[in-house]
């Protein structure tokens, strides 16, 4: 298989390389010329055979959207885009109705993985026609993980990035519930190494997951989380996920909650919210804040 892939950053540069890896001849194109395989949006669809397809890996919003527009006068009829960024879905039914006018196939797709999606793979849900699905299938099995897990065909276009929402919601909560346990551990004075706790939790508990390890991860680089302060960002699909719920008049006290604990952890430093801030970054590499150096005795 052929594929553009535009978009080199974090994710779209481990992304490249795997599908490499896996048999897929890869184009590339970013703003950083250091980082491109081509000098322009013009070159990297002239490399391409038909039918061609064009993977997105850039951030969500107007600069999507802008691609996505581009593209449009650069295809032709039978060709697919694939936006694989945290795309709200409406956006999604939106750019395939503008593609759909060219003959020109949309799919979505969710992409879970991170910064170790390289190694590991990674979990991919995709929304579309299945003519258009088959036209990506071999990238699909390219960077997904080993086995019969990690792709799912979710529905009609914006079922992918629908779906990544809730999956980013139900993250959110996962994420607030250690992050409250680790900064309870840490208030009763009671425990003598909250990190060997947390440790002892990583096998034969209902509460393991990957989220944990990480977690213990960071608690190992930095004991007491020290380093980081409690900030901890939301990059707007946690918002989407309780906007979602409130349009289908679903309860979702959990999600909703770790959000606002989110907004929380702009006005106050919180233990918990440390926690979260060294989760993030663990598996994303999102920036975290400084923490502040402790207070000294009279201070």
């Amino acid at each position: 298989m052929h594929l553009g892939l535009i978009g080199l950053g974090k994710m779209g540069g481990n992304m490249r390389e795997r599908l490499r890896a896996g048999g897929v001849t890869v184009v590339g194109y970013d703003r950083n010329p250091e980082l491109s395989d081509v000098e322009s949006l013009e070159a990297l669809v002239e490399a391409l055979p038909s039918p061609k397809v064009v993977w997105v890996m850039v951030p969500a919003g107007e600069i999507t959207r802008a691609t996505v527009e581009g593209l449009g006068d650069l295809l032709s009829e039978g060709d697919v885009v694939v936006d694989g960024g945290n795309s709200r879905w409406t956006d999604d039914e939106r750019h395939h109705a503008e593609l759909a006018e060219k003959g020109i196939g949309f799919v979505d797709c969710g992409v879970s993985g991170g910064v170790w999606g390289l190694k590991n793979g990674y979990a991919l849900m995709a929304g579309g026609s299945t003519e258009d699905i088959a036209k990506v299938q071999p990238a699909f099995d390219s960077l997904r993980p080993p086995g019969d897990s990690g792709f799912v065909h979710a529905g009609r276009v914006g079922a992918g990035h629908f779906s990544k929402m809730v999956h980013n919601g139900i993250e959110y909560a996962m994420m607030q519930a250690y992050a409250e346990g680790f900064e309870l551990l840490e208030k009763a004075e009671l425990v003598d190494n909250v990190t060997a706790v947390f440790d002892s939790w990583r096998e034969g508990t209902v509460v393991r997951s990957w989220l944990l390890d990480l977690l213990v991860v960071a608690m190992e680089d930095d004991p007491g989380l020290s380093q980081i302060a409690g900030y901890a960002d939301d990059s707007g699909e946690g918002r989407w996920t309780v906007e979602a719920a409130i349009d289908h008049a679903v309860p979702m006290h959990a999600i909703a909650a770790s959000l606002f604990a989110r907004f929380s952890s702009r006005q106050d430093e919180s233990p918990a919210m440390k926690a979260v801030a060294a989760m993030r970054q663990q598996f994303g590499g999102h920036a975290v804040k400084a923490g502040a150096p402790p207070k000294q005795s009279g201070e």
